[in-house]
């Protein structure tokens, strides 16, 4: 009897000879115009579950393998030699509430471990990098960055001095000091006016923030004690390894998606595409309130930097600039108050 149409491979090799799977008296064999292939008792084969349309595999003791498209046909001798029913995962695509719930079960897991598993997994991480990590992530970001967007400053001398200067007075007051950090002036391109931290260190400040500055070096150096407080609080390398846990989620979800992670961990573009948490944002305002009053700036600078925005960037909603940023009407006067707030301490030494 017939059973289906297909290829026999012989054992250890890729050659495909066009056979006919049939049952011969006690045995199953593989034909090629009534020369048989393989054969052996039914007990001694194996034959794959079947996975949607996925060509089924029917494997013979001697190590050659039947393979054929028609899974009707493999189902139906099985069903008829052993009360078989079509494998596990045929069966949940044809039964949808199964599939559903199975999904929805997928996506809650997927979630849990998003909100509670990988924010801890992320704190350890952060804990035991050594320090290395965030030079070789800063090093090499940077060099990415001048290669794809990022181009030499066009700033004149004095006026990157002056900023120096003032930078280096700041950074004094740091947790890791003036040695900890190093300022980059860059021609942002695309960026546009910005500034940015890199987990090493290393801040990179584009001429176009300086221009929208209009001389106003106090908040420059704002905007400066904003991205140093990001180094001290390790937020960028906490966002990059939140990115890589997110990438290692799907991957245990999705299958292998390639190198994700590793992209995520080596490649500057990502640190682009990561927005710090509110929390993050308001943690960094204060400690530029901080920093700017212990080195005798104003100490509310930061808070004429988002004035700016909304002046000449056209920001004048309650929006934020970045979705994942607080409003900027809110955060100027957050940084106001909190200004106002520590003119009443002594000054810290």
């Amino acid at each position: 009897m017939g059973i289906a149409r297909g290829e026999w491979h012989p054992a250890n090799s890729s050659r495909a000879i066009p056979a006919v799977l049939r049952e011969d008296g006690s045995l199953l064999v593989a034909a090629e115009e009534g020369r048989a292939l393989a054969s052996a008792v039914p007990e001694r084969v194996e034959v794959s579950s079947r996975v949607g349309s996925i060509p089924r595999r029917v494997s013979f003791p001697d190590g050659s393998v039947f393979e054929t498209r028609d899974n009707e046909g493999i189902d139906t001798y099985l069903r008829a030699k052993r009360g078989h029913r079509s494998g596990l995962i045929h069966r949940l695509e044809r039964f949808h509430p199964r599939l559903i719930v199975m999904t929805i079960a997928v996506i809650l897991l997927a979630a849990s471990i998003y909100r509670y598993a990988v924010p801890v997994l992320v704190e350890v991480a952060v804990l035991v990098t050594p320090p290395f990590v965030p030079e070789l992530i800063g090093s090499g970001t940077l060099a990415s960055l001048d290669r794809t967007i990022l181009k030499p400053s066009e700033l004149p001398e004095g006026e990157r001095q002056a900023i120096s200067e003032g930078f280096a007075k700041l950074a004094e007051h740091s947790k890791g000091g003036q040695r900890a950090y190093q300022i980059y002036f860059r021609d942002g391109g695309v960026i546009g006016p910005n500034a940015f931290a890199l987990p090493d260190g290393s801040l990179i400040l584009t001429d176009d923030l300086v221009k929208l500055a209009n001389g106003d070096r106090e908040m420059i150096l704002g905007v400066l004690g904003h991205e140093i407080a990001h180094v001290e609080g390790e937020h960028s390398l906490r966002q990059l390894y939140r990115a890589a846990g997110v990438a290692a989620l799907v991957m245990l979800i999705a299958g292998d998606v390639g190198s994700g992670v590793e992209d995520i961990l080596t490649q500057g573009g990502a640190l682009l595409a990561l927005s710090y948490s509110r929390a993050a944002e308001a943690e960094a305002d204060r400690r530029s309130v901080e920093l700017m009053r212990a080195a005798g700036y104003d100490p509310a600078a930061l808070a004429r930097f988002f004035v700016v925005l909304k002046d000449k960037l056209g920001d004048h909603s309650d929006a934020s600039i970045l979705s994942s940023h607080p409003g900027t009407p809110q955060r100027q006067q957050d940084i106001r108050n909190y200004a106002a707030e520590l003119e009443g301490r002594p000054q810290a030494r």
